[in-house]
């Protein structure tokens, strides 16, 4: 049986034109794991709804509340006494509440930190708590509390986002 030659397929149909890169291109951006730029323009895969602003706000405020609006109770508990323990255990060990500056790098750190507990913060700040200056050990453990607090306290309302978006269960 003779070979086919290469201008035509095994039924004698002659073969498709090579593609060029047009095609390719086209092909390509018409295929799942098209270029990322035109996805961008694109619809975005979770709206933005109401719930979705709304819970990472009161999560912040309230540390656990975005996730009691979104009827995860248990996960909105573990997060309140978490958070009010760590605080309440560093303003204890006479930590350090930062107060708003543009001063030293790590001062800025501590207050980017601390305000991230939200109402638990504002709170402190207006009581006043936290503003003496301790030059021991536990003090800087009890300053370290009250940032770890806040960072949690920030992850908890990007949690409650991701929640409220249906990115996460």
């Amino acid at each position: 049986m003779p070979e086919p030659s290469p201008d035509k397929t095994r039924r004698g149909e002659p073969a498709p034109p090579p593609l060029t890169r047009a095609d390719k291109s086209r092909q390509a951006a018409s295929t799942p794991h098209a270029d990322k730029s035109k996805q961008a323009d694109a619809a975005p895969e979770y709206p933005i709804t109401t719930i979705a602003i709304v819970a990472p706000i009161v999560g912040w405020l309230i540390p656990g509340g975005g996730h009691f609006l979104l009827k995860r109770y248990v996960r909105g508990i573990l997060l309140f006494v978490s958070v009010l323990a760590m605080f309440l255990i560093g303003l204890g060990l006479n930590g350090r509440v930062y107060k708003p500056n543009g001063g030293d790098i790590l001062d800025i750190l501590g207050f980017v930190g601390d305000v991230g507990a939200g109402g638990l913060y504002i709170l402190a700040r207006v009581m006043d708590w936290g503003s003496a200056l301790s030059a021991n050990a536990a003090a800087d453990y009890g300053k370290t509390f009250i940032i770890v607090a806040g960072l949690l306290n920030f992850i908890a309302a990007a949690d409650a986002h991701h929640i409220a978006l249906g990115k996460k269960s």
